[in-house]
């Protein structure tokens, strides 16, 4: 289902483009208005970007031409925001971020009255609503209106585990100098760790600039530094978790997932023995899982269409590789401090280090890369590429996979090659991006 604006992750792009402005955020709003088609509150969160504030006035002034009631919870991460909507029976929630992107970009993305994303038809039919026209200025969006949604979120996640079971535990966090600021370390704090901090004085310019889960290099030392139990880090709206071992070792998503996978296979309490994940994950997580006699589903790459397997299947646990990670007993979207605070809980029944726990895990052989281009073509009409992975993928067999996708929020083409050995795997991607730079206009 092709869409014009909308990604994997709702609309993002540069502050001040074509897209991501404010005349666009309020013609969006009505657009979606228009689109639910009945009154109710609306909950609009944003993370600590400079462009927030405007942004989120604008799609607010959107809503109420459309006969909405927009209100405002300032700075929150986007799980609070999902959390937030199901218990106050808002029928919309808004979040005005572009997550692990630097502070030039912003994004919208809409959650609906079920604490889920909404679906591709869904914003489909948003799109087809989008008139041409500007959005009269009206009435600025009202104060924030409390902080019990923040106040509840932290409230829930302080309740996963018991009261000062964290005593004695050094953490290092690194919230990315974005939306979990303000959750994070207080939820840590309340449990009676000691937190040293990272990415913890957001500016409004400085959000994922070289902290953050994508940039996990601070992190890795200063857990080495202070001899820390673990590392933490978020990206800027804090739906993302990457893991440090006390010996300074980062673990990704596929990790996360398998440690809590395995370990609930275990104590018998994986509901339907099934893990949900997408096409990007490692295929050692399958062996890891079904080795204890569980699945893996996977899906295409979004946490939204974890979420939505997850539902159809009756499924708990699942997530990305990125670190999405989506316990849907406790949230139905991905949520870095509650996947921080599970893998916590298992640490501490098991008594294990983390850096034991994720011995859980043996990767294939993979590597990945992502070439930056002027212009998304579409795959088939690329003949030397197709080529390129039909005779890939005919090697391969069945001991590895490739897989080649446009990136769903930014103008990348993203490769993955996974395979027997290393050597397989390196000469695999560099026959890609030969042939995918032969075809296109790389930058």
């Amino acid at each position: 289902m092709n869409r014009r604006y909308f990604g994997t992750d709702g609309v993002r792009g540069p502050y001040g483009g074509p897209v991501i402005n404010e005349s666009f955020a309020a013609r969006l709003g009505l657009a979606v208005a228009r689109w639910l088609g009945l009154p109710g509150r609306v909950l609009i969160g944003r993370d600590t970007r400079f462009s927030g504030p405007a942004l989120e006035a604008a799609v607010a002034r959107g809503l109420a031409a459309g006969g909405l009631t927009p209100v405002s919870l300032g700075v929150i991460p986007t799980p609070a925001v999902a959390r937030a909507v199901v218990n106050e029976q808002a029928v919309l929630g808004v979040v005005i971020t572009a997550s692990h992107n630097p502070a030039s970009d912003n994004g919208i993305k809409f959650f609906g009255s079920d604490g889920v994303k909404l679906t591709d038809a869904a914003e489909s039919q948003i799109e087809a609503l989008l008139g041409a026209g500007d959005v009269a200025d009206g009435a600025a969006l009202p104060p924030v209106a409390s902080s019990s949604a923040v106040d509840g979120y932290i409230a829930a996640a302080r309740a996963l585990l018991p009261t000062g079971s964290l005593s004695g535990w050094k953490i290092v966090l690194d919230t990315a100098n974005g939306a979990t600021a303000g959750t994070s370390p207080v939820v840590l704090r309340s449990l009676g760790a000691e937190v040293a901090g990272i990415g913890d004085a957001p500016d409004g310019r400085n959000i994922n600039d070289g902290v953050g889960s994508e940039h996990p290099e601070k992190l890795a030392a200063r857990v080495l530094s202070t001899g820390a139990r673990l590392g933490i880090a978020h990206d800027g709206d804090g739906d993302r978790c990457v893991l440090c071992d006390e010996r300074g070792q980062v673990l990704d998503g596929d990790e996360i997932l398998t440690i809590l996978a395995t370990h609930a296979l275990r104590e018998g309490s994986l509901v339907k023995r099934t893990l949900v994940a997408t096409v990007q994950s490692n295929l050692g997580v399958d062996a890891a899982v079904s080795a204890l006699g569980g699945r893996v589903l996977r899906t295409s790459v979004g946490d939204r269409y974890v979420i939505e397997r997850m539902l159809a299947e009756g499924a708990a646990l699942g997530g990305e590789s990125s670190g999405h990670v989506i316990c849907a007993d406790v949230s139905r979207t991905g949520d870095g401090l509650v996947a921080a605070l599970r893998v916590i809980a298992v640490m501490r029944a098991t008594g294990l280090p983390l850096s034991e726990l994720r011995t859980a895990l043996k990767k294939f052989p993979q590597l990945t890369a992502a070439l930056k281009v002027r212009e998304k073509k579409p795959l088939e009409s690329l003949p030397g590429l197709s080529a390129t992975i039909h005779a890939l993928e005919s090697e391969l067999g069945g001991q590895g996979r490739l897989l080649v996708r446009w990136s769903g929020t930014e103008a990348k083409l993203r490769l993955l090659v996974e395979g027997p050995t290393d050597v397989v795997v390196r000469a695999g991607l560099a026959r890609l991006e030969a042939a995918a730079r032969a075809e296109l206009q790389v930058v």
